[in-house]
């Protein structure tokens, strides 16, 4: 008898959710849905009192609601990568609300009609699939990659502000349903370019020294730390073996100073080159600006204009794609896609912070390199396309590095 009740709720939450997902919440009448389930209406009303009733329980119960949650729960232990799993997690969210945009725009338009006990019922059931994401963020935390309690850069005057795995999931969820809400009821708008765009950006938003606080060894700060030579040329051969495309992209790290965004924005068109330099064109929504290719990297030459871990790459390639980079798919590298690269390159190596190095710190070693080989400031800001202020720390550290080399040079002398 159970497992007859079991089947027959089973019906109507399946036959709910299609012509939810078909025709709306408005226009599908709870005589369809009894039809659509091969029972009578009078079943519906005993088991879920009303049609809002039933749609609490669609979203509750759904299996593709349900297989979401419990999915993301289990991925807790096996992802080594934070962005990795915050994309894949975001990515599935989406096409789950992509199967229902009639549901999403119905529950949105309709919220108003709900009664009282139906609002109060629906949001319990939100908090309740809200919690499969939080013991993910929990899971997480207790594993050391984040530390609980902290945001980076959210302060309240001066202090950190908590942050809970549940508000951790509170906020996932609600940027991906707002995003579903945008979608399903607007068009033409600018707030990203596409998906790809939104969910780039998403995950920035969460990484390490965003939102989400570094492990709890790591300092919450990090000044200027530039990387040793011996770790650098370390790097560039861990990612010669790892691939052309890997080799490249870590030599324009060290090679131009670039930052992670910069380098995953190239495209093709982007490599000036001849037979006496390579440039890149390095643009951004606020500016564009060239970049020299350096042939060499902390006393250590990397070929030269016409052949080097760069043009290699691009003779390599048989694609028509405008990106420079490009993922296993064949499409242009994301930003999170490329950290992931880099995580796996430098595991296992350490700075002298005792800490792995970062993508940053390459940019930071680059600039400083310019600045101890005898660039102007002022040169170096158009490179950068920074401020003065940002320059400051990376002008003081040249001046500390040229200061030590000085004196075991006169050290050598006596």
């Amino acid at each position: 008898m159970s497992d007859s009740r079991h089947s027959t709720r089973q019906r109507l939450i399946d036959a709910a959710l299609e012509l939810f997902a078909a025709q709306g919440i408005t226009e599908t009448t709870t005589k369809q849905i009894a039809e659509s389930a091969e029972v009578n209406e009078v079943t519906l009303f005993r088991h879920f009192g009303n049609k809002h009733g039933l749609l609490l329980a669609v979203i509750k119960e759904a299996a593709i609601f349900m297989d979401l949650g419990q999915t993301w729960v289990q991925q807790a232990e096996q992802t080594h990568s934070i962005d990795q799993a915050l994309r894949e997690y975001a990515i599935a969210a989406l096409q789950v609300l992509d199967k229902v945009p009639e549901v999403v725009r119905s529950v949105i338009g309709e919220a108003g009609q709900y009664p009282p006990e139906n609002r109060r019922a629906l949001g319990q059931g939100l908090t309740q699939a809200n919690g499969y994401v939080a013991k993910y963020f929990a899971a997480v935390i207790d594993r050391g990659q984040i530390r609980g309690g902290q945001i980076r850069g959210g302060q309240i005057r001066g202090e950190q502000m908590p942050l809970s795995a549940e508000k951790l999931a509170s906020l996932l969820n609600s940027l991906l349903l707002g995003y579903a809400v945008i979608e399903s009821t607007s068009e033409f708008h600018d707030l990203w370019r596409d998906r790809d765009d939104f969910l780039e950006h998403l995950v920035r938003l969460f990484l390490p020294g965003d939102i989400l606080a570094v492990p709890s060894t790591v300092p919450l700060t990090q000044p200027v730390a530039d990387l040793p030579a011996t770790l650098v040329h370390t790097l560039l051969q861990r990612a010669k073996k790892s691939g052309l495309q890997d080799y490249a992209m870590v030599y324009l790290l060290f090679a131009a100073g670039l930052s992670p965004e910069d380098l995953v924005r190239l495209e093709l068109s982007h490599h000036i080159s001849d037979a006496h330099h390579q440039l890149l064109q390095i643009t951004s929504s606020i500016s564009s600006r060239q970049v020299p290719i350096n042939q060499w990297i902390l006393g250590r030459r990397y070929g030269s204009h016409l052949r080097n871990p760069l043009t290699q790459w691009l003779k390599s390639r048989k694609d028509n794609q405008a990106a420079l980079f490009l993922n296993t798919a064949g499409t242009p590298l994301l930003e999170s896609e490329f950290r992931q690269r880099w995580q796996e390159i430098t595991v296992e190596q350490f700075a002298p912070t005792g800490y792995p190095p970062t993508p940053e710190q390459a940019q930071q070693t680059w600039c400083i390199e310019m600045l101890t080989r005898g660039m102007e400031p002022d040169n170096l800001l158009l490179l950068t396309g920074w401020d003065a202020d940002k320059l400051q720390p990376y002008i003081q550290r040249a001046k500390e590095k040229t200061a030590v080399e000085q004196a075991i040079q006169l050290d050598h002398k006596s």
